[in-house]
C-alpha cells in the first residue's frame, strides 16, 4: 500500500516544530547543569542587565577584615533581621563584588537578600542617591553559604570612589547558627527588624553594633590599579585602639599615602589584622578562633590573585599571651615560614620588627629580652625580604623600651592614632614600586 506524500508547507511545519523542541530541551539541559554548583536558591530568575566589567582592567582588594571567630551567644544568627556593614574603601573603581563568609557557622546560611551602595555620608547607614544596588549570585537574588564556606557575589556595576564608606547589607529570614565575625571593626555598622536590604535612606536602622558579620572582602574593578597590599597583622594592625568611625588604624594611614603621595603606586589595602593574633598557637573552638597566622595566611593571602605584597606585623602575642609556650627561635621560625609560604605565590614579603611595650601589665624583662633577641633576628635578614622597623618608628629615644608617650595609646603597647601615622610613614612605598617578583 502506497502512502500519500505529505505537501511540502506540512513538511517544513513538522521540521520547524521538531527543531524547536530540540533547541528548548538543550536549552533547558544547559542552564540545568550550568547552575547547579554552589547556588542553592531555586526561585525564579530576575531579568538584569548585564554587569560583566569592561575588558581592560582587574579585580582588585579595595577593603578586608578576616573571619576571627563565632560571634557569641549567636546560636540563632539573626534571623528576620537586615545586618548593614559599613565599611571603607582603600582605592575606588567602576564595578564591584563582595565576598560573603560563614567559615564559623554550624548550619548552612541562607541570604534572601543582599545589597551594595555607597553610604551619603561617613559612619550612616542612609545610601547616596542613586547608588543603591542588588546583590546577586550566579544571577540568583539569594544564596545558601553551607557551615564553613564562603562565596562571592555577581559583579555589578557601581562607581566606588577612593577612601569612602561602603553599605554591605545582608537578610536571612531563617535561623543560621553561629555568625562569622569580627569582632573588633572600630566601625559603628547597623541592624534594623524585617528586609530593610534596599532601604536607601536607612530609617529603619535602629541597633548600632560594633561588628562586621558575614562580610569579609569587597573588590572593585580598577583601570588603575597594580594590584593590592595585604597585612598580616595582630591587635596593632586591627587598630583596636584607633579612634572608631575614624579609619585611623595604620593601613588606613598607608592607603592614605598610595592614593596621595606623587608617584606612589596605586594599590588596594587589605587589612587582614586580628586582635590577640598570634603567629604559631590556634585559639580554641573548631575551626579554631583567632586562627593562627600560619594557618590563615593561605585562606586570607595566598588564594588571592591581586595581592603583590604581604606586610607581616606579628610576634608579640607569642610572646606575651598565655600559654607562652614559644621562645625567639621558634617565633622566628615561624615568621619564616610565613615568608615561604608566600614565596611560593610569588608574592613579596616585608616584615615588620616587634614594638616596645614596657609598662605594660604583660612585660617583664625576661619577655622583653625576647622581643629583642626575635628582633635582632630580623634585622639581621634571612626572616623576610624586606625590614620596615616598626620599632625604630615608634620607641621613646630616651626609654627605648618604651613607646614614646605621644605615641602611646595609654596601655604601653597598642599606639596612639599619631603612633599609627608614624608606623604607615616608617614604609618605604619604594618597595612596593619595585615589580620582580619574589625568589621562589
Amino acid at each position: 500500500m502506497t502512502v500519500p506524500s505529505m505537501p511540502r508547507r506540512a513538511a517544513f511545519a513538522v521540521l520547524a516544530a521538531l527543531v524547536a523542541v530540540v533547541a528548548l530541551v538543550s536549552t533547558a539541559i544547559f542552564v540545568g547543569v550550568g547552575r547547579g554548583a554552589g547556588v542553592l536558591d531555586t526561585r525564579p530568575r530576575e531579568r538584569h542587565d548585564p554587569v560583566a566589567p569592561a575588558t581592560t582592567g582587574s579585580w582588585v582588594g579595595t577593603w578586608s577584615a578576616s573571619a576571627a571567630a563565632a560571634e557569641p551567644n549567636s546560636y540563632q544568627g539573626y534571623p528576620g533581621m537586615s545586618i548593614r556593614n559599613v565599611l571603607h574603601t582603600s582605592i575606588g573603581g567602576n564595578s564591584v563584588r563582595v565576598h560573603l563568609s560563614n567559615l564559623y557557622g554550624t548550619r548552612p546560611l541562607s541570604i534572601t537578600h543582599a545589597s551594595v551602595a555607597v553610604a551619603a555620608a561617613p559612619s550612616t547607614p542612609s545610601a547616596a542617591s542613586g547608588t543603591m544596588r542588588r546583590l546577586t549570585f550566579g544571577e540568583r537574588t539569594g544564596v545558601t553559604i553551607p557551615a564553613g564556606r564562603s562565596v562571592v557575589s555577581d559583579a555589578v556595576r557601581l562607581t566606588v570612589p577612593d577612601a569612602a564608606d561602603l553599605l554591605v547589607t545582608t537578610y536571612s529570614p531563617t535561623p543560621s547558627g553561629s555568625v562569622t565575625y569580627h569582632p573588633h571593626a572600630r566601625q559603628t555598622s547597623y541592624l534594623a527588624r524585617g528586609d530593610r536590604t534596599e532601604d536607601a535612606f536607612g530609617l529603619g536602622y535602629t541597633e548600632q553594633s560594633p561588628y562586621w558579620r558575614y562580610v569579609t572582602a569587597v573588590d572593585v574593578w580598577s583601570k588603575e590599579a597594580q594590584g593590592s597590599v595585604a597585612v598580616l597583622g595582630d591587635s596593632i594592625t586591627d587598630g583596636i585602639t584607633s579612634t572608631a568611625g575614624a579609619n585611623h588604624r595604620w593601613p588606613d594611614y598607608l592607603a592614605t599615602r598610595l592614593r596621595a603621595e606623587p608617584g606612589a603606586p596605586r594599590y588596594g589595602v587589605l587589612n587582614q589584622g586580628i586582635s590577640g593574633n598570634q603567629v604559631l598557637t590556634d585559639g580554641p573552638g573548631f575551626p579554631p578562633d583567632n586562627p593562627a597566622a600560619l594557618n590563615r595566611i593561605t585562606r586570607e593571602v595566598l588564594s588571592r590573585g591581586d595581592v603583590r605584597t604581604v606586610i607581616v606585623e606579628l610576634g608579640i602575642n607569642d610572646i606575651i599571651r598565655p600559654p607562652r609556650k614559644a621562645n625567639a627561635r621558634q617565633i622566628v621560625d615561624g615568621l619564616r615560614r610565613l615568608t615561604e609560604l608566600a614565596h611560593s605565590r610569588g608574592i613579596k614579603v616585608v616584615g615588620g620588627t616587634l614594638t616596645p611595650f614596657e609598662g605594660h601589665r604583660g612585660c617583664t624583662p625576661r619577655l622583653n629580652a625576647m622581643r629583642q633577641q626575635v628582633n635582632r633576628e630580623i634585622r639581621a635578614g634571612g626572616v623576610f625580604d624586606v625590614v620596615v622597623d616598626f620599632d625604630r618608628a615608634l620607641r621613646d629615644p630616651s626609654a627605648p623600651q618604651r613607646l614614646r608617650p605621644e605615641y602611646d595609646s595609654g596601655d604601653h603597647l597598642h599606639p596612639s592614632d599619631r603612633g599609627y601615622e608614624a608606623m604607615a610613614r616608617a614604609f618605604d612605598l619604594d618597595i612596593l614600586r619595585q615589580t620582580r617578583d619574589a625568589t621562589l
